[in-house]
């Protein structure tokens, strides 16, 4: 029997701890293992990992989610018991008795060629097609792995309508890299402190900060004010060059001047290299002539809300296509990808100079590469680590997604692939950058504003039950309508809580730079009275004091109420 977790809450009769009746959820499926048929596995890459069980009367369980990975342990348990091979033909499937061949046949429909081929797309153009057939295939993939019973594809809605009203608050799941299990426990966040933003740093505040041979000062300082308010708009062709690497900080105004003069001769070369090229030369090379045709796609397309991308021949749009030419050769293997182009347009806006903003481009691509590389790694390890902040701060709004079927937050990919380039207006987008090249208090602050984002949106979206569909639509409705100021206070608030906070998994403190925290994750046959001590977490920038030890079994030195976990069954999570 594997003992699922269950939306609803259940009368209490010890404490907090949930009494089921018969010790069964009403999510919780039982079978003997005479009647397994086979196993499906996830595809690597497509996010938790998952297990689908199919019996011999062709009966499809739902799907099991690990959310902090590692099914392995789960299957060498069923391998006590019975013979478990690779199927032939889909080496995702583990068949019961390998003699049988024949077994791996119910499986070869769950993804048919349509659906298959959207996923082919998104790899090729994650921009476009994630957009666009996303919310298909993820719809497709979830019915599939869930049979076509109707009464699986979602929550009742009375149970439901408990879960909204009564939420269980403070819940948090640690996800370590346990093998296979999720250790319950309430963590206290505390009072989220206030925030107030300062106003943008003037150019009088920058020139004071600069010593006689052209030296900035003092840098931390800086950041630290450009964090709490940005720039005035005429000193951002300046700071951005720093904040970008372009320019080093401590690099005199010689030293830049000599600098630029090298990247002006550089940055010309390589663009006469991709001028010079004849259509007959073209033709016989596919990239570049692929990467030509979707930086002209994407040039005709792009935002033109400010004067300087005005007309369709106009010299803001003409530089684009060149500068996004020219990065070609200098990154020949990435080439270009979907999206870079609303990297590079407020760059370009703001330097009025194609060599520093192809430059800055370059550094800023730099940050951004992983995000358009093929396997996309860079946008699965932003979505888990999401995921795993939105979980600390918010658990039941995490539960409500994945009951949507939303929980691996792909709503969010065009916020992190363009850094929320198509979310905010202009001008706010070139607030939020600045904010977010400080670096502080986190290389990952993106993720808090994102979290910031959906703490927003969390009351609509509970309160009218959107499903996955719904989510899907009002997330990409939002569009133009963020307040970047208050998103930016919310953010830095998050940050400030969570540092403040007397215990953080060591997954969180990963995320938020704060480096040399360790872990002791529990061996399979730890027994659940056996406690695992997380070492403190060091400060960052905004607090000092230590954070204490955090039990992962269960029990915390502090005595809050338990919510006991059985440590020889996994909890799972159907989809």
């Amino acid at each position: 029997m594997v003992n699922t977790v269950s939306f609803k809450r259940k009368p209490h009769t010890n404490g907090d701890a949930p009494s089921h009746r018969n010790g069964k959820s009403k999510w919780s499926f039982l079978f003997s293992l005479t009647d397994l048929k086979s196993i499906k596995q996830n595809k690597e890459g497509m996010g938790w990992s998952y297990l689908v069980f199919c019996l011999k009367d062709d009966v499809v369980l739902p799907a099991l989610h690990f959310h902090q990975g590692d099914s392995k342990l789960l299957i060498e348990s069923l391998e006590k018991y019975v013979v478990l091979c690779e199927c032939p033909q889909d080496k995702r499937t583990l068949l019961v008795n390998c003699q049988n061949k024949s077994l791996s046949q119910s499986f070869e429909n769950l993804l048919d060629e349509p659906a298959y081929g959207l996923i082919q797309k998104i790899k090729k153009d994650p921009y476009t097609a994630t957009m666009i057939g996303f919310s298909k295939v993820t719809n497709y993939i979830f019915d599939s792995l869930r049979g076509s019973d109707p009464s699986t594809h979602q929550r009742p809605p009375s149970e439901m309508a408990d879960f909204l009203s009564d939420a269980i608050p403070g819940l948090k799941i640690n996800q370590q890299e346990e093998p296979g299990f999720e250790v319950i426990t309430r963590i206290d966040l505390g009072e989220r402190p206030v925030v107030q933003r300062r106003e943008p740093v003037s150019l009088e505040e920058w020139t004071k900060n600069i010593d006689s041979e052209g030296r900035i000062l003092n840098v931390d300082n800086m950041k630290q004010m450009i964090f709490r308010g940005g720039l005035s708009h005429a000193l951002r062709k300046q700071a951005w060059k720093f904040l970008l690497g372009y320019f080093p900080w401590d690099s005199t105004k010689e030293e830049r001047t000599q600098l630029q003069k090298q990247k002006t001769d550089e940055y010309f070369r390589m663009k006469l290299q991709w001028k010079s090229i004849s259509q007959e030369q073209e033709k016989r090379n596919s990239r570049l002539r692929d990467y030509r045709s979707l930086i002209e796609k994407d040039v005709n397309r792009t935002d033109r809300t400010n004067k300087f991308y005005e007309g369709q021949d106009n010299p803001g749009l003409i530089l684009l296509h060149d500068i996004l030419m020219t990065y070609c050769m200098y990154d020949f293997d990435l080439g270009y990808v979907q999206g870079m182009s609303d990297l590079l347009s407020p760059l370009l806006y703001v330097m009025e100079n194609e060599v520093d903003a192809f430059w800055c481009f370059a550094s800023y691509m730099d940050q951004m590469h992983q995000n358009f590389e093929e396997q996309m790694q860079g946008m699965k390890t932003q979505l888990i680590q999401l995921s795993t902040l939105l979980r600390l701060l918010d658990s039941g709004f995490c539960s409500y997604l994945e009951s949507q079927d939303s929980g691996y937050l792909y709503f969010c990919f065009r916020w992190l692939l363009i850094r929320f380039k198509r979310e905010f207006s202009f001008l706010d987008i070139l607030r939020l950058w600045e904010v977010m090249w400080t670096e502080l208090p986190c290389t990952n602050f993106h993720l808090l504003v994102c979290c910031a984002i959906l703490e927003s949106e969390k009351q609509q979206i509970m309160e009218k039950h959107y499903g996955f569909n719904e989510i899907l639509k009002h997330i990409n409705e939002l569009s133009m309508k963020i307040d970047v100021e208050d998103i930016l206070c919310k953010a830095e608030a998050i940050s400030l809580q969570m540092v403040k906070c007397k215990e953080l998994p060591q997954a969180v403190c990963e995320i938020l730079g704060l480096q040399g925290s360790e872990v002791t994750t529990p061996d399979s046959d730890v027994g659940e009275d056996e406690n695992v001590v997380m070492t403190p977490c060091p400060t960052s920038a905004f607090q000092s004091n230590a954070l204490p030890t955090l039990s992962a079994s269960g029990a915390r030195n502090d005595s809050p109420t338990q919510i006991p976990v059985s440590s020889d069954v996994c909890r799972l999570t159907p989809a």
